[in-house]
């Protein structure tokens, strides 16, 4: 039997699977990429006409600014990926968030971080690729140093300020404002439609921005 002869619905299905596991190695590289320094084998898992800052287009420009972002502040890093949700728009575009923790030699100091990336993905000629990398971060702090209280994100040389952990999903807010009585029962929502789990917690809200410091 050749794809020629299989039921469209079971086409679709299979190139869905393939997308899944297509977007979810794109990270694994990202990470592996990104720790070992190989620049061009990194800068080759984002679009060829990627945004870099406001005003620049392409990899080149991305490769300077990862090649120079890590070599004024990291003698090494380790990126650790967690759990990876996908979700498609359409059969070429898709959305994901991929938890992170990570590990980053910067001078004296050897800091551990907490952080999520909210990403954009497209497939171009019939291979996916990044669209956009949204870091959120919730932590970073020096090894030693639990990053207990506000401004958690902690790095050498600069003053602490608050991550964006938890700014993409309403819910963290509603959560600690809202308190249900002891004896009340609480109504639950319904549950999301196919494909729509993350943009359902999302509620609308826009994507935060990203600091730069």
């Amino acid at each position: 039997m050749t794809s020629s002869s299989l039921p469209t619905d079971l086409l679709a299905r299979i190139d869905r699977l393939e997308s899944i596991d297509a977007i979810r190695q794109l990270a694994g590289k990202y990470s592996l990429s990104l720790d070992m320094r190989d620049i061009d084998a990194h800068v080759n898992l984002f679009a060829p006409d990627i945004r870099v800052g406001r005003e620049k287009v392409g990899r080149a420009h991305l490769k300077a600014w990862v090649d120079s972002t890590l070599r004024d502040q990291f003698s090494g890093t380790s990126h650790h990926l967690g759990q990876h949700i996908i979700e498609f728009s359409d059969p070429d575009h898709a959305t994901g968030l991929v938890y992170s923790k990570n590990e980053h030699e910067t001078g004296p100091e050897w800091v551990i971080m907490q952080m999520l990336y909210w990403d954009d993905y497209e497939r171009v000629d019939g291979e996916w690729f990044f669209r956009r990398r949204l870091p959120c971060y919730w932590y970073a702090t020096d090894l030693n140093k639990p990053p207990i209280g506000e401004r958690k994100m902690r790095w050498p040389g600069r003053e602490p300020y608050q991550g964006s952990f938890h700014d993409l999903f309403p819910s963290w807010k509603a959560f600690w404002a809202e308190r249900p009585g002891k004896d009340e029962l609480p109504e639950v929502a319904a549950p999301a439609p196919m494909e729509q789990f993350l943009a359902t917690m999302r509620r609308g809200a826009p994507d935060p921005r990203i600091r730069v410091r």
